[in-house]
């Protein structure tokens, strides 16, 4: 048993002992008629205790002396450890402070040193953040939205990464937050400030957009916030301007206009309806100017805008594409890693060594290289240790941004913390397509409401042909300006254009068969002379271009009229309605030539008035209502012959005029060239009716002669001698209105009516051809009429075939 083993053991017998007296106080406390007997136990206990221990010591005497020798042993040994420990200390005491302390030391100062850049650069930092407010409100002064709004969002940034906890800080986030609230608004008020100045100044500036580099501040300010409601403003202002445009024009036309009297007079569109049309035109016309420009302007200005829109778009796809490739080039530099530690394990190399130089250079110039390329970062400090203890463009590292040009020469930076998607972005493009159309519709419609205010009292219903030839011309070439610098043609003007087209054709038709009316009635069917003017207006539809010639004053008066009107050769009876007919022929057409939109209508419009003149000349010459209307005795062959003549002269020119239609009307509507189909056979008709009346006339004479003719001495018989004198007056009547070829046509079918009537009489009076007395005095009969036929002007080489009149012998 060794030294320390017996030690336990005594302190384990001893320990009872030791809280004897403890527990012989509790007992006397409690029992005390026990407490003898408790002592007398306890004492032959400690007898027990007291024999068990001398055993023990007894028993290991020998190893407690032996311990007690070998103490001072081991005093001595600890003694001589003690010593060399001692000197160990010193050594390394003074191998500390020769060696080691002095560098320690510098390591400590460099910590030190690192440690004072890092609280300087931080309190750099908050004295940068701390001049946030001011800065802005100086950008703000200067309307520089863009850049105080940078500004804000880099500070916030700051804030919630490097300066977060910073008590002096606390409430600056939310005072930005309500500082770019209010920029917000004042944005909005700007720009609806300059979009009042740029659309309010002087149409007579040529500058075609307002202060470019402020409203594309305004513009990408706007797009950062994210405020897309900025079109609705300016489309707000477009027509407040559209109006004021009317109204200032109208101001400045009657202020000239010395008639009206303002004083009388107050409201300003009664004042407007008391201009003449060249006073109104003139006022149109510088209406139409003035939008004119205002559409360029707006264009202008909407070119800037769509232009940043467009920059910012870009912007957008170019970043996603970086991105894209960004996590390409990773993904590959993942796989290659991959490949290389897969290769470094097999061959028993550690990875910490192999990458050591390969990949922690890489990083570290990437790092450094990001922070260079803040153009918000500033500088670090020359004492800095190294750039990545330079904390100042932590934030604005992180931002890298983009210059655009726009068209008009401005660069703009734009930035990638824009909150705007791609649809976004080309939705707002779209719209402001939209607000340009809805510009042109705005001016559209304003003069749809001029145009509509002046013809109230029905002015615009009775403008000549000229007048509304000349206002529907301005109307359309306004239309065309428009469209080419909107891009697409606004219906409301043209509406009303055609509107009013559509009132003016029935006006102008009206006019002209009311007059083709009065004429008919007061036409006395005689042959008229032909002015000088209607045969240059006759000559001038040979060359094909069907066009009223300007009137030469001097030379027409020196020229006589012509008895009969030359068309390409042929000569022309006419009367003086059908010249009149001609020259309103020709104005439809033409009207046709100035005022495309109404080709439809005025091709029916025509048909309508050329069927009128048929059918009216037909009910006064064949219908005999001359006889009533204008008070003729008789309709004679004359009355015939010149109103067929008429007729056919129209007739001469329904292909031309025709020709004219087709060459304006859509394919789709070709169909409507029927009505000259309808009208040509109606008048070919017509035509043919009066030459059977002709022939009935004659055939009525023939029946009313030769029914009383007796075949008797003398001969040439009194019936025949009739019957050539009435052939001789028709042919007089009809031969200087119809050309040759038609006259002996006619008078073919005379003769066929003659032959048929005598053929007739002589079967009645049993005469035949047999060589007999009576035989011979009808071929004497024949004979005569033969010669006297023969004898006309025009009918010496008529084929008369007179063998008909006798019967075929069976």
């Amino acid at each position: 048993m060794t030294l320390y083993s017996f030690v336990l053991y005594l302190y384990l017998w001893a320990v009872p002992f030791i809280f004897l007296p403890f527990c012989c106080a509790q007992f006397q406390g409690s029992h005390n008629q026990t407490i003898h007997t408790m002592e007398f136990k306890l004492s032959h206990y400690l007898d027990i205790v007291e024999v068990n221990i001398a055993h023990q010591i007894s028993l290991r005497s020998e190893a407690f002396f032996h311990a007690m020798t070998s103490q001072h042993e081991l005093q001595d040994y600890l003694k001589k450890t003690s010593q060399a420990v001692k000197m160990l200390r010193d050594k390394i005491a003074q191998i500390d402070e020769v060696m080691c302390e002095g560098s320690l030391h510098i390591l400590r100062l460099a910590l030190t040193r690192n440690n004072c850049v890092k609280v300087y650069n931080k309190l750099k930092l908050m004295a940068t953040v701390h001049q946030t407010q001011p800065t802005v409100q100086v950008l703000l002064s200067t309307s520089e939205f863009v850049g105080a709004l940078d500004l804000i969002a880099t500070t916030q940034e700051v804030l919630q990464q490097e300066l977060q906890g910073i008590h002096s800080f606390r409430h600056l986030g939310s005072q930005l937050c309500e500082l770019e609230k209010l920029i917000d608004k004042m944005m909005i008020a700007e720009f609806s400030t300059y979009s009042h100045s740029d659309l309010n100044r002087p149409l007579e500036d040529d500058c075609q957009v307002l202060e470019e580099e402020r409203l594309v501040s305004l513009v990408f300010g706007l797009l950062k916030q994210r405020k897309l409601n900025f079109l609705e403003i300016y489309g707000e202002k477009m027509i407040i301007t559209a109006k004021n445009i009317i109204k200032q024009c109208v101001i400045n036309k009657v202020s000239q206009t010395e008639e009206i009297d303002t004083d009388v007079v107050v409201k300003l569109a009664d004042q407007m309806r008391m201009l003449n049309f060249p006073q109104w035109f003139d006022l149109l016309k510088d209406i139409f100017s003035k939008f004119t420009i205002f559409l360029q302007r707006v264009k202008a200005t909407l070119n800037i805008i769509h232009s940043v829109v467009l920059s910012v778009l870009d912007k957008n796809q170019r970043t996603r594409e970086l991105e894209e490739i960004s996590q390409q080039k990773n993904a590959a530099k993942d796989n290659s890693l991959d490949t290389e530690v897969a290769y470094l394990i097999h061959e028993g190399m550690f990875i910490s060594d192999a990458f050591g130089e390969g990949e922690l250079t890489p990083i570290a110039i990437d790092t450094t290289s990001q922070r260079n390329a803040s153009p918000n970062s500033e500088p670090c400090s020359s004492d800095s240790v190294s750039e990545p203890e330079c904390t100042t463009d932590s934030s604005s590292s992180k931002e890298h941004t983009s210059s655009s040009a726009i068209p008009g020469g401005v660069d703009i930076i734009v930035s990638e913390d824009m909150k705007l998607t791609d649809s976004e972005l080309g939705k707002l493009a779209n719209n402001i397509q939209e607000l340009l159309y809805s510009a042109s519709d705005i001016c559209h419609d304003r003069a749809v409401k001029f145009l509509t205010s002046r013809a109230k009292d029905g002015f615009l219903e009775k403008l000549n042909s000229m007048e509304f030839i000349t206002l529907s011309r301005l109307m359309e070439t306004f239309i065309l300006d428009t469209e080419q610098i909107c891009g697409r043609k606004s219906t409301s003007l043209l509406g009303a254009l055609q509107s009013q087209a559509i009132k003016f054709v029935n006006r102008f038709h009206e006019e002209r068969k009311t007059k083709l009316s009065l004429l008919l009635d007061n036409e006395r069917w005689k042959q008229a002379d032909v002015p000088a003017e209607f045969q240059d207006l006759v000559d001038s539809l040979s060359d094909g271009k069907i066009a009223l010639p300007e009137k030469k004053s001097g030379a027409t008066e020196e020229r006589k009229p012509a008895e009969v009107l030359i068309v390409e050769g042929q000569q022309y009876a006419v009367v003086g309605t059908v010249l009149l007919l001609i020259r309103i022929i020709l104005e439809y057409c033409q009207c046709v030539d100035n005022i495309p939109s109404v080709t439809t209508d005025m091709l029916t419009r025509l048909s309508d008035l050329l069927k009128y003149f048929n059918s009216r000349s037909c009910q006064l010459v064949l219908g005999a209502g001359a006889l009533q209307v204008v008070g003729l005795k008789t309709i004679t062959t004359k009355n015939l012959a010149l109103s067929s003549r008429c007729l056919q002269l129209i007739v001469h020119y329904i292909p031309v005029i025709r020709a004219h239609f087709e060459a304006r009307l859509p394919p789709k509507q070709y169909s409507m060239l029927r009505h000259f189909d309808h009208i040509t056979k109606d008048y070919h008709d017509h035509i043919a009716e009066i030459s059977a009346k002709l022939v009935a006339i004659m055939d009525s004479l023939f029946d009313k002669l030769l029914s009383k003719y007796e075949v008797k001495a003398p001969v040439p018989s009194a019936c025949f001698r009739n019957i050539c004198k009435q052939m001789t007056k028709m042919h007089e009547a009809i031969f200087d209105l119809l050309p040759e070829e038609q006259t002996q046509m006619l008078f073919l079918r005379i003769n066929a009516s003659y032959k048929l009537h005598l053929k007739k009489q002589l079967s009645h009076l049993n005469v035949i051809n047999d060589g007999g007395p009576q035989n011979g005095l009808v071929t004497a009969d024949v004979a005569f009429y033969t010669g006297n036929l023969q004898a006309l002007k025009g009918l010496k080489d008529l084929d008369l075939n007179m063998a008909e009149i006798w019967e075929q012998k069976r």
